[in-house]
């Protein structure tokens, strides 16, 4: 059963999905990150700037579009949908609904932020999984 952990409170969710994607792959993990297109192409941007002494490589895979195949070891991919995910080890999930898919992956990431919005469909996500007997993992993001 996927392993769910819930990071929120964030003040930043873009900025904390960054430190977690830097750790990730500092790690070796392969990781997929979900969310609305205008959020990943903000993620995007950011994972080339946030930190100027860090590399973090990924990719962006829009929905219908193919893999190339030299892009294939990259460690982090940026996509619409959970199911275009040439792995299935973690899921970074930043957006508002459950990501369609995510029980095939060994691990969740939801990221909250702080706003009123997030907080209500956070909420709902975190019924959701409850609901369907995932143990969820909380973990608040100070700062």
């Amino acid at each position: 059963m996927t392993e769910v952990n819930f990071h929120h409170g964030a003040a930043d969710p873009l900025a904390h999905a960054c430190r977690l994607l830097a750790k990730a792959c500092q790690r070796g993990a392969r990781v997929a990150v979900t969310a609305s297109a205008e959020r990943l192409a903000q993620l995007d941007v950011m994972l080339w700037t946030y930190d100027p002494l860090a590399f973090v490589p990924h990719a962006r895979l829009r929905q219908g579009e193919t893999m190339p195949a030299r892009l294939t070891p990259t460690p982090i991919w940026l996509l619409d949908r959970a199911g275009d995910a040439p792995h299935h080890e973690v899921l970074v999930n930043l957006g508002p609904d459950v990501t369609a898919g995510f029980e095939s992956f060994e691990r969740l990431f939801e990221i909250v932020g702080n706003g009123d919005d997030e907080r209500r469909c956070g909420r709902q996500r975190w019924r959701y999984l409850e609901s369907r007997g995932y143990e969820i993992r909380p973990h608040e993001v100070r700062g």
